[in-house]
């Protein structure tokens, strides 16, 4: 049974601006990954490929940059919000599939695709009344 409009609690103004921080920091989090993976800088390359095993490969690199910054224009649009969120988070589990694949520290590096997910849901939920609606 859907509640109806009259019954829904609207948001408060604090948990409205928890979810703008939260988002915000998520965002500039993820264009900060995104730009570095758009130039070849000797870190994200060797990265790649000696600790997640890719290919030796520019082109892949700024690909999953492009990738990630469509996504997270995506997800910084209050329209697309929700459309940018669901693909960010298949991005994050690609990430941790990579991580589990080599072996990687569990609560360092495999997780962290998880906290960045828990991250940027809580922030949409707070900041988002049609998330809100939806659930």
């Amino acid at each position: 049974m859907v509640p109806s409009v009259a019954n829904v609690v609207p948001p408060s103004r604090t948990a409205i601006w928890v979810g703008r921080v939260l988002s915000t920091l998520f965002v500039l989090f993820m264009l900060f990954d995104g730009v570095c993976k758009l130039f070849p800088l000797h870190i994200v390359m060797q990265t790649m490929t000696q600790q997640l095993g890719f290919p030796d490969s520019v082109a892949l690199a700024r690909g999953l940059g492009v990738l990630i910054l469509v996504c997270t224009g995506l997800h910084a649009y209050p329209r697309t919000a929700i459309l940018g969120a669901v693909l960010l988070t298949g991005l994050l589990g690609g990430a941790i599939a990579s991580q589990l694949r080599v072996g990687s520290p569990v609560f360092s590096h495999l997780l962290f695709g998880v906290y960045l997910g828990i991250f940027m849901w809580v922030g949409l939920y707070l900041r988002d009344t049609r998330l809100r609606d939806l659930i």
